[in-house]
């Protein structure tokens, strides 16, 4: 299997710059170029052709492999570069970039069962993680959000995130006391990233305890799930 093919009706005229210079009159958009990558050439193309429709868009490369995603990112600076792997490979690809220093803003797309483990790619530099569930408007309009913003996800956007999964009213250092010891020890491992298959092994308790514990903690410090849960650490730390 090839590790990059061309985008259908969105292929890029070699000699042209890649990424179109900005113009700004009143208020048109910057052209957003975009680099995708996945697993599964068949989604990509599909996602590329949608993407490929939208005014101010314009797909780059589709790659299927973490060299081949590397390379177009690097030949091409795109705006944005959409991701739809694995959590590990997503983690390492990240990693890479960062040693880079691509400034590239990366948006993270992932299944509703995996969403919440995949919290870890905001700290680890990517702007957005968004469910592959969701309408294909909300993906564009979560990319332009993305392109429009200039501060960093510890910042003004984080800020906006933490203030949707928090419940109003909540005073962090006084709800972190209602954790007990064992509560307040599983939240840490898990706002750093350890899945809960290792915090089980690390414990020697069973998946399903460590579960149940981090229900308990989700409810006591009013956070949506693990992702909240690393905003909330981020921002407030933990005991």
């Amino acid at each position: 299997m090839n590790e990059r093919f061309t985008a259908p009706e969105t292929s890029v005229d070699p000699d042209t710059p890649t990424v179109p210079e900005w113009h700004s009159y009143g208020e048109h958009r910057e052209t957003v170029g975009l680099v995708l990558g996945g697993r599964h050439p068949l989604t990509l193309g599909g996602l590329s052709q949608v993407l490929g429709r939208e005014e101010g868009f314009t797909v780059l490369a589709v790659a299927t492999t973490h060299e081949a995603i590397l390379e177009e990112v690097h030949r091409h600076e795109p705006r944005v570069v959409i991701l739809d792997l694995d959590q590990s490979a997503t983690f390492k690809l990240l990693r890479r970039l960062r040693r880079h220093d691509v400034s590239t803003r990366i948006v993270v797309l992932t299944s509703a069962s995996e969403y919440n483990d995949m919290a870890d790619a905001l700290l680890m530099g990517a702007q957005a993680v968004v469910k592959k569930e969701v309408s294909v408007d909300a993906v564009v309009a979560c990319i332009r959000r993305v392109c429009d913003s200039l501060q960093r996800v510890d910042d003004g956007p984080a800020q906006r995130v933490v203030g949707r999964l928090f419940t109003a009213g909540t005073v962090p250092r006084r709800v972190t006391r209602q954790l007990t010891p064992r509560e307040s020890e599983i939240a840490q491992m898990a706002a750093l990233g350890v899945s809960t298959r290792e915090i089980a092994d690390r414990l020697a308790v069973k998946r399903g305890t460590v579960k149940i514990h981090l229900h308990s903690i989700y409810g006591k410090l009013s956070v949506g799930g693990r992702l909240g849960l690393v905003l909330f650490a981020r921002h407030h730390g933990l005991p």
